[in-house]
């Protein structure tokens, strides 16, 4: 083995979680930005057995995978649980949020206490590129159920893949 763990040098570890239902420029760009801070980048693609996505967990992580590519130190995976607990699992002791608006920080401020007080686990909030301040993938596939043009929210192979399977149902 040769890098930075064979010379017992710990490597910098942090996590990047979410839905991704799918994966969105807003989303890439903060994995991207992470990808240059942080050794590794874990995406966890959060399993939420009571919400019907509209891709499945595995087209999500294969859409990621394709879509970050040329990060080498990006890392795919699915999650059911607690965020704290992938975490634990994995020795990453650091969560990178990306922040539209004060509102979400409102929301994300609560998940960073708790998660840090359940585990000691740290969030690092990232303020989201302008471009892509009002960008959610919940308004991307309700814009594009009614016929709206998303191609520039989304990489080509996302939206590609959003607007086969809006076709299908």
């Amino acid at each position: 083995m040769t890098g930075p763990e064979s010379e017992g040098l710990q490597l910098r570890r942090a996590v990047c979680p979410g839905s991704f239902d799918p994966i969105t420029n807003g989303h890439l760009d903060i994995i991207a930005r992470a990808s240059k801070l942080y050794d590794v980048v874990h995406v966890a693609v959060m399993i939420n057995k009571s919400k019907q996505g509209l891709f499945t967990v595995d087209e999500r992580m294969d859409l990621i995978r394709r879509v970050t590519a040329e990060y080498d130190n990006v890392v795919v995976e699915a999650h059911h649980g607690l965020l704290v607990d992938f975490c634990k699992e994995r020795d990453i002791p650091a969560i990178v949020k990306g922040l539209r608006a004060v509102s979400d920080f409102d929301y994300e401020l609560q998940m960073a206490q708790m998660n840090n007080g359940l585990t000691g686990v740290e969030t690092l909030f990232v303020p989201t590129n302008p471009t892509y301040s009002f960008l959610s993938s919940s308004l991307v596939k309700e814009v594009a159920a009614w016929g709206g043009d998303v191609s520039h929210l989304l990489p080509p192979v996302v939206h590609e893949a959003l607007v086969a399977r809006l076709r299908e149902k």
